[in-house]
């Protein structure tokens, strides 16, 4: 017999009974070496002529069982076949292509290009869906027998389609496949929709949409099943495709720990540093430090609580403990509801915060040591703010409060006199921040129409610590910024005085004189950036500005003693050194206040010179600065600003008498060094639980200007350690997994808040010669037309990866190249070159323990990122490195390829199916 085409083969070998094997030979007989039998279709044609009669056709079976042993036919031309056939009522039929699944799908593989591997993840959607329809149907039959009286049947086969189906969906390399076809299927539509794609051949009808809709009527017919195994089997499935989108985004919480330290050092650096900062960097960072550590929200709620109390205790009196008390109060609750947005609503968070209050109050060491240094219930105010901001509903606040109360029944009481009369800081804080609103209202009405009214608001300030409650209040409220810009208002408006009555010239003085000290007194507390305006073309700078820029000393910052603002006219300085020259009464009255401020400098100039040369005695010299202290202070604070920034351009042996003058005039000048240097990056710890806290309080402190430190550690420590055999000897456990972790979490935390603007609280970085990070280690740098090629192509991607020619591209291609992120930037480039060199040393014959700190690195980044990579810092991974990874045992499973790749780009999902379907 002539053979014409497949079909009229398997015929033949039907009517003559082949044997399997036999139909094996004489098929290759009759189609010679070209076409593969998945472009014939062959499983397609077997099953079709399996299916004629009511029953499946044995020999026929058997024949494509033959085919699927022994590889005649894919995997996903078989899943495809299968999921053609319709006729859900032939119980028969129905078995035998169930029995067919039983053969491969618990060990689905595909060995081929990357197209194929893409084609296997989509015909097994297709099967799912196939597989759902299949059972909804015999769940329907068994419903329509129970009816009848004759459950047997339908109850049998709907056991076998949820067997299959539970097969199916436990195993995690399955899902993976269909968590890729799911995107894929996606980035079709969207291409589509953009008439941008067409129809690939053997496109799958099965879309995620169909299978939830499956999913959904199978649901509502198992409702009314009465085997309770069966429905709760039927249930465990439903659960296990719905996991399937985010399947990746599930991580095990550390319930086993309790404390946190990266936690608390992130809350105490902040609070001791950063009071007048946004909230929202701190909320960022402590989001990815409990991203990063898996902290359950109620134990991350009391740890930040924990290191609120411990900053009230451990803080020194004075502005500092206000300080204090104003971040615990009134910023960490704002901080604690922006978080609520990022956890699982809002009824979750409160329960949450309950939690973490209930836990916080078997602390009552802590809770009364707090209370003894504040002088009251610091817990009960705190639960008062929290149930005002609505993180606590009013039953748990209420009963959090009577613990506490009762509680503290037994603690110790201050007995002294002198604290019975003391105001607990946290009430005074509270109240204060009210305040605040009320004067910035008031610091709005004009100046000019009731000075001494407005002098009797400062007045009021200035009274005990009220200047320092108020500061306090409007810092930790994100107020303290415009609190200053009325401030400078005010002093500029006291600068001048037209038409003035003596009375008049003396409230004017005193306002500008409380306002520049005030003003002083704010940037030397909190900084200067709080008083600096924003820079607007051709506004005029008020003098205050020019004054602190020019003439304030700063840590770090240079003053010219020499500059022009502090050469004024020379007929007014000699009249300011006459008049500071004797004890008479300075002339109020049209006094231009920030002309004698400018011009002291110089008057204090030839003051000294007139005492270097003999001119003047030092009894002179102290009737002079007692003059100059007992004007205006601002004077004096001006005075002083000049001679430090004169006093450094002096020699050791020249300084003697401007000291003695500032002494003079500002009284002893103290320095005291609070900063502790860690020295050795945590490599010479050798027990596990010391490393791992090492690592939580580096990166805790490295938050102070992170983006440099991840700079240094990926760009040159890093590469430094891994390249030089003789250090390989320090990246061995537990120092390795402590650097790996720690370089993971500084990656992150940098790469993260790179393209918005840097946290106030890290210092401002200098330009970055961007040359060194590019020579670092040299780059590959793409062709445009090859890089047009890659984004444009869609099936073609696995062709361009294999060619010989482009090998040496191939080795850098990544996900950042193909998103176009920029190459020059110096965080993206170390990064670029730092998984170059991971997939290098990955790539490489020798192993030792700088190959075991790179699986340690990529696990952490695993154990860290949350599903989707794009925009991670993954998409500097050259895609040639997953590959190399899934060789190493512990990462060689379906979720790590899925985590470790961009799923968003076709050639990601390509890579990935490839990598998992050869697991």
């Amino acid at each position: 017999m002539k053979v014409v085409n497949l079909k009229q083969a398997i015929l033949q070998a039907w009517k003559e009974r082949w044997s399997d094997y036999q139909w094996a030979i004489n098929m290759k007989k009759f189609f010679p070496k070209g076409a593969t039998w998945d472009i014939l279709n062959l499983a397609e044609a077997l099953l079709e002529q399996a299916m004629i009669g009511p029953s499946p056709n044995p020999l026929i079976l058997s024949y494509l069982k033959y085919a699927i042993s022994s590889q005649m036919v894919s995997y996903s031309s078989v899943l495809t076949a299968i999921s053609k056939f319709d006729d859900f009522s032939r119980d028969l039929c129905i078995q035998a292509l169930l029995d067919i699944m039983d053969m491969f799908c618990d060990r689905l593989s595909c060995h081929g290009k990357a197209e194929e591997c893409i084609g296997l993840c989509r015909a097994l959607l297709s099967a799912l869906h196939w597989l759902l329809r299949c059972t909804a149907a015999s769940a329907e039959r068994l419903q329509e027998g129970v009816e009848a009286g004759t459950p047997a049947t339908g109850e049998k086969q709907l056991a076998m389609c949820l067997q299959r189906l539970e097969n199916t969906l436990s195993s995690t390399k399955n899902r993976a496949l269909l968590h890729i076809a799911k995107l894929e299927e996606a980035s079709l539509h969207t291409s589509q929709g953009l008439g941008q794609g067409g129809t690939r051949a053997n496109q799958p009808t099965a879309s995620w949409t169909a299978i939830e809709h499956s999913l959904l009527k199978l649901g509502e017919i198992l409702a009314n099943l009465s085997n309770p195994q069966l429905r709760s089997q039927a249930e465990q499935c439903g659960t296990l495709i719905r996991s399937i989108p985010t399947m990746l985004s599930v991580h095990s919480e550390q319930l086993h720990k309790t404390g946190f330290p990266t936690v608390h050092a992130v809350v105490l650096l902040e609070g001791t540093m950063n009071l007048t900062g946004e909230t929202q960097p701190l909320v960022e960072q402590l989001m990815m430090v409990k991203r990063m550590q898996h902290i359950p929200t109620p134990l991350f709620v009391l740890e930040i609580w924990k290191a609120c109390f411990v900053g009230l205790i451990e803080s020194p009196e004075g502005t500092e403990e206000l300080k204090w008390t104003a971040f615990t109060y009134l910023k960490i609750p704002q901080v604690l509801v922006k978080l609520k947005k990022y956890c699982h609503g809002d009824k979750d968070f409160t329960e949450d915060v309950n939690c973490a209050f209930e836990f916080l109050l078997k602390l009552t060491p802590l809770l009364d040591k707090a209370d003894q240094r504040c002088n009251c219930d610091c817990t009960n105010f705190l639960l008062q703010e929290c149930n005002k901001q609505g993180l606590l509903s009013e039953a748990n606040f209420a009963n959090l409060v009577a613990k506490r109360s009762a509680d503290r029944e037994h603690a110790p009481q201050q007995k002294s006199s002198e604290n019975a009369n003391i105001q607990p800081n946290p009430g005074l804080i509270l109240r204060a921040e009210p305040t605040v609103t009320n004067i910035l209202k008031t610091m709005d009405a004009d100046h000019s129409k009731s000075p001494e009214g407005l002098l009797g608001v400062l007045g009021h300030m200035l009274s005990g610590k009220s200047l320092d409650l108020l500061l306090a209040a409007a810092a930790a409220t994100g107020k303290l910024k415009s609190f200053a810009r009325k401030f400078i208002n005010l002093n500029e408006f006291t600068t001048h005085g037209s038409g003035e009555s003596t009375k008049t010239a003396s409230v004017r003085a005193l306002l500008f004189d409380i306002s520049f000290l005030m003003l002083c007194h704010v940037a030397q507390t909190y900084g200067s950036e709080v008083i600096l305006s924003e820079s607007s073309t051709g506004a005029e700078v008020p003098f205050f500005e020019t004054w602190m820029q020019t003439c304030m000393p700063e840590e770090g910052k240079i003053l010219n003693p020499d500059h022009p603002c502090f050469r004024p006219d020379s007929t007014k300085v000699e009249s300011l050194v006459a008049l500071l020259n004797n004890s008479s009464e300075m002339k109020l009255v049209q006094m231009k206040w920030h002309e004698a401020c400018l011009s002291i400098s110089a008057a204090i100039l030839e003051i000294l010179n007139a005492w270097e040369n003999g001119v003047l005695a030092f009894e002179s010299i102290q009737k002079i600065t007692d003059n100059i202290k007992g004007k205006v202070c601002s004077l004096a604070v001006c005075a002083v600003a000049w001679l430090v920034a004169h006093v450094r351009m002096l020699g050791l042996d020249e300084r003697e008498k401007s000291l003695q003058m500032i002494r003079q005039l500002a009284g002893p000048l103290y320095s005291e060094n609070t900063l502790q240097f860690y020295n050795e990056e945590l490599l010479k710890e050798t027990r596990k639980e010391h490393t791992l806290r090492a690592v939580e309080l580096l990166y805790s402190i490295f938050c102070l200007d992170m983006q440099q430190v991840t700079l240094v550690l990926l760009g040159h420590i890093l590469p430094g350690l891994l390249t030089d055999s003789s250090k390989w000897h320090s990246l061995m456990d537990p120092p390795g997994t402590a650097l790996a972790k720690l370089a993971v979490w500084c990656a992150l935390s940098s790469y993260s808040s790179h393209k918005g603007q840097a946290s106030s609280r890290q210092k401002k970085r200098h330009r970055e010669d961007i040359e060194d990070y590019i020579s670092l280690f040299p780059l590959d740098d793409m062709q445009p037309s090859k890089l047009m090629r890659l984004l444009s192509s869609n099936e073609d991607d696995a062709n361009i990866l294999s060619s010989p020619t482009d090998r040496s591209m191939n080795s850098s291609l990544s996900a950042s190249q193909l998103h176009t992120v920029n190459m020059r930037d110096p965080l993206n480039r170390v990064l670029a070159n730092l998984f170059l060199l991971i997939s290098s040393i990955l790539g490489s014959r020798t192993a030792g323990p700088h190959t075991q700190f790179v699986q340690w690195f990529m696990e952490e980044c695993v154990d860290c990122l949350e599903q989707g990579s794009r925009g991670s810092i993954l998409q500097f991974m050259p895609f040639t490195t997953v590959s190399e990874l899934v060789k190493v045992s512990a990462m060689s499973s379906p979720k790590v390829v899925l985590a470790i790749t961009d799923l968003s780009l076709p050639l990601g999902r390509q890579v990935a199916a490839k990598a998992i379907a050869a697991l």
